[in-house]
Parts: C-alpha cells; structure tokens; sequence
C-alpha cells in the first residue's frame, strides 16, 4: 500500500536582521521573492505545506497568499526557530511525516526534495540531504517523531532529535548545491544569483 506523502513546513518566521529586513521579499533575478521561490519548490512535491509566519509580517503573508499558500502564525516565532517548527507541526499535526524546510533557501531543486520524500516513504525515520560530506536542508521526519518535533522550543531547531536519533538519519547523498545555500545578507543573495544550480 502507498503510504502518504508527508506535510511540507517552510520556516518563514525569522526577522532577516543581518539582511537589513525584507529578506524573503528580495527578488530573485527572475523577479520571484525568495520566500515564494523557496515555498514553491516544496509545493512542486508536495500536496500540503505549509508556510509558518511570524504575526505583523503583511507584505510577506500577502505575497505568499497570492501565490496560493497556506499558512501558519506563529506568536512564539521571535523566541527562536524550534518554536516555528513546533508551530508548523503542529498546523499539520495529522500528516504522516513532515519535510522541513528554510524559507532562506530558494535554490533547492524540487528533484531533491523528491528523493527524500521517497526515502521517508520508504521507511527511514529522519532524511537528510548531503552535499560534498555537508549535510544541508531540507530535513525530514516521519510520524514517529511528533510528540518530539511538538516538543521544541529555543533556537537549535531540530538539531536535538537529529543528535538523539543519529541512528535513524538516513544521509541522501546530492549534486544539488541548493541544500546548502542559504541566503543571509545581501552578498549571499547576489552570489546565488550568479552560481549554476546543481553544481
């Protein structure tokens, strides 16, 4: 029997400080803010995601609403990224496994969120992307892991059921170098900018 596909959860609830604000808003050199490039490459593979906020972001909410997305408010997102999470799983608490995702990270290639999903699918308990020995983003996790993921709190995200659970993690080794390119500054968005995908 065909197991279901997970949720798709798009962390979209950080402050982008070190960008100087708007970060998720910044075009890509298509014209597509880097949110809605990020939330659209889950939604190419997924069936359900949905993309947790953080409360007073309207410009942000609006652009990923008229893309068609779904989303979830997080009062607690400002004490740290376990809270998003927890806040995404928790908008999807039904879903048999989630794919977790960074809304700072638009250069993920749908074909590599794919293979996780079939990894998960297939019976691994948390999947993991890696690229040249680094492991990258997005991450995912089978139903087993609820009660933990709704656990989180703090900054490290997930980082302790990953540490817990070393076992579990089943490493999918990719030439996409979209796992590993998240955007922080202005620099960073210029240099993806100019870096061939999946290389």
């Amino acid at each position: 029997m065909q197991l279901r596909a997970p949720a798709g959860v798009l962390l979209a609830a950080g402050a982008g400080s070190r960008f100087g604000g708007g970060k998720l808003l910044h075009p890509l050199p298509d014209g597509t803010p880097i949110g809605v490039a990020a939330w659209r490459n889950l939604n190419r593979v997924l069936p359900s995601v949905t993309v947790v906020v953080r409360p007073g972001d309207a410009l942000l909410e609006r652009a990923l609403l008229d893309a068609g997305a779904t989303l979830a408010r997080c009062p607690d997102a400002h004490l740290g990224m376990g809270h998003s999470l927890t806040c995404g799983v928790a908008a999807t608490a039904d879903a048999n496994g989630w794919v977790v995702a960074l809304a700072d990270m638009p250069a993920v290639l749908p074909a590599t969120i794919e293979s996780i999903v079939q990894r998960l699918i297939s019976g691994a308990g948390i999947v993991v992307p890696v690229h040249r020995g680094r492991r990258g983003h997005p991450v995912a996790f089978s139903a087993a892991y609820r009660e933990r993921l709704l656990a989180l709190s703090g900054d490290s995200g997930a980082r302790s059921i990953l540490r817990d659970n070393a076992d579990a993690v089943v490493c999918i080794d990719t030439d996409d170098t979209g796992v590993l390119q998240d955007i922080d500054t202005r620099e960073d968005a210029q240099r993806l900018a100019h870096t061939p995908r999946g290389l």
